[in-house]
């Protein structure tokens, strides 16, 4: 299997600097983790989109979609579980 490329979204790594250095070295981890398997344990798919996930680490959450044709992984959000999912 193909390795992906990871890409950040420039707000997603905004959010990233708003968010506790020992979460963030997590979060980085599993956002590497990602290029090798897209759909590690605990992954889940975002209901009512067709490529967008999330990913658990602690009380933060990573939100990504997978682009295949591309061999792309795109980090678009990353946040606390309390607001990472509402909008804007």
């Amino acid at each position: 299997m193909a390795s992906y490329r990871l890409i950040w979204k420039r707000s997603a790594e905004k959010e990233l600097r708003k968010i506790p250095r020992d979460a963030v070295i997590l979060l980085l981890e599993l956002a590497k983790s990602l290029i090798e398997n897209p759909f590690p344990a605990g992954y889940k798919k975002l209901v009512g989109t067709e490529e967008t996930y999330r990913v658990r680490s602690g009380n933060y959450r990573l939100i990504y979609q997978i682009k295949d044709k591309q061999l792309i992984i795109e980090i678009v959000r990353v946040g606390h579980r309390s607001n990472v999912y509402k909008l804007g």
